[in-house]
């Protein structure tokens, strides 16, 4: 009884059908009584009037409206279970697995499509980390997608096939999808052995041979989301194969996302080659029509400010009206932000794209346990909230880490407090 009231739950979609489907019925039975005859109707209230006589020795009104509203309930249940038996055996033969509860997909899928539209700039593991989370939330999610990758399987296949790199783009495709454990496994899959095979994820072949057959990347991440279930849209910054190249503050070039934390030097800035890189037209477009734009988490240079750096993003962050919030790193990366605290994130990024690119920072305020710490080469990000302030920024704190690995974040905890930050200031929901 109580998966049949779920059908009638707020933003279904189903009773104002159900209601059309009630009135047809009774036009039915209407113009049934007439074709027939009204001494019909007229028989069975007798027959009632004298089975309530019979057995109660008087009779009043109110008992034939009893009477008929018990029918009424009556029918409304069965036409209820009807109309559920009729979805449930057409949605069996398309998705037999999760038939039995169809109920509860199309309730979330309703609520999710309510959600506030998201658009999220980054790569590498923190970037889906966060989409793990937010999908949750809502599914009106974009993931723009560095392509400067030039690493591992990645790298290859870009040198070898000419295509942009797929590994963060396959990240974010199954952080956002919402399928079978198994085929998650099979996409994160990594060949093992000497052959030529060995050290490629089958989901970056699986994306390579996408854009063969299709001719176009971004056409290939979306028939890939199809396979996938994805809740969302993921869409690289651009088309070009790129390099990224750092300028270290002694003024020498390290050339290349994978080379660059290697040179263990402090980066002054980095620069994308060739230096005009368009964008994909929907990545602008994505960041034009969101409520919310979030950069990171992710490494500060090498997964965020490659797509800042692509010809048109920048611009469009700082002219969008959205809720702009960056998501610092709990620990500092190795060769990359040693010894930053959040304030240097905050500028590194300002200093790239200029003011107006970030409304809030959201840092962890939970503690990192010392243990952690110790031997380790990243250290907890200081939070300078001050100097934050002076950039222009608010500072949002929240407990973020994981419960497994400090040093990262949690995906429910970071979604439900970037959640809450544009439901709060957005005004809109």
């Amino acid at each position: 009884m109580f998966s049949l009231i779920k059908w009638l739950y707020p933003g279904m979609k189903m009773k104002r059908w159900l209601l059309l489907f009630a009135l047809s019925v009774m036009m039915i039975s209407f113009g049934l009584a007439l074709a027939l005859n009204y001494e019909y109707l007229g028989q069975a209230e007798e027959e009632i009037f004298r089975f309530v006589y019979m057995t109660v020795g008087s009779y009043d009104y109110t008992v034939t409206m009893t009477a008929g509203i018990i029918i009424v309930i009556i029918g409304g249940c069965i036409m209820l279970f009807s109309t559920r038996s009729i979805i449930r055996s057409i949605i069996a033969v398309i998705i037999p697995d999760r038939s039995e509860k169809i109920v509860d997909l199309i309730y979330q899928k309703q609520k999710l499509s309510r959600g506030p539209v998201v658009t999220v700039i980054g790569g590498g593991h923190g970037l889906s980390v966060l989409l793990r989370g937010i999908k949750e939330s809502t599914s009106n999610v974009s993931a723009v997608v560095t392509v400067a990758d030039d690493g591992g399987s990645s790298g290859r296949l870009r040198e070898e096939l000419g295509i942009i790199p797929p590994g963060d783009l396959r990240n974010c495709l199954v952080a956002l999808a919402d399928t079978e454990p198994l085929m998650e496994k099979l996409f994160q899959y990594r060949f093992k052995g000497s052959t030529a095979l060995a050290g490629h994820s089958f989901g970056n072949l699986f994306i390579a041979a996408m854009n063969e057959v299709t001719g176009d990347m971004e056409t290939a991440l979306k028939e890939s989301s199809k396979v996938l279930a994805v809740k969302g849209r993921v869409i690289p910054a651009s088309k070009v194969s790129v390099r990224l190249d750092a300028i270290m503050n002694d003024g020498t070039v390290v050339e290349g996302e994978s080379q660059i934390p290697e040179a263990r030097k402090k980066i002054r800035r980095v620069q994308l080659f060739p230096k005009k890189v368009p964008a994909v037209p929907s990545a602008i477009e994505a960041i034009e029509n969101a409520d919310a734009i979030i950069l990171g988490p992710g490494s500060l240079y090498t997964s965020i400010m490659p797509n800042l750096l692509v010809e048109g993003v920048a611009k469009a962050l700082k002219k969008s009206k959205a809720i702009k919030i960056y998501i610092c790193n709990v620990m500092t990366q190795p060769g990359e932000t040693d010894k930053y605290s959040a304030s240097a994130h905050v500028k590194a990024i300002l200093d790239h794209t200029g003011k107006g690119s970030i409304d809030y920072v959201l840092v962890n305020s939970a503690p990192i346990p010392k243990e952690f710490c110790e031997g380790n080469e990243s250290q907890p990000v200081e939070v300078d909230e001050e100097k934050i302030n002076v950039l222009g920024c608010g500072l949002i704190k929240a407990d973020l880490i994981s419960g497994t690995d400090a040093g990262r974040h949690d995906p429910e905890k970071l979604c439900k407090a970037v959640m809450k930050i544009i439901y709060d200031m957005s005004g809109k929901f």
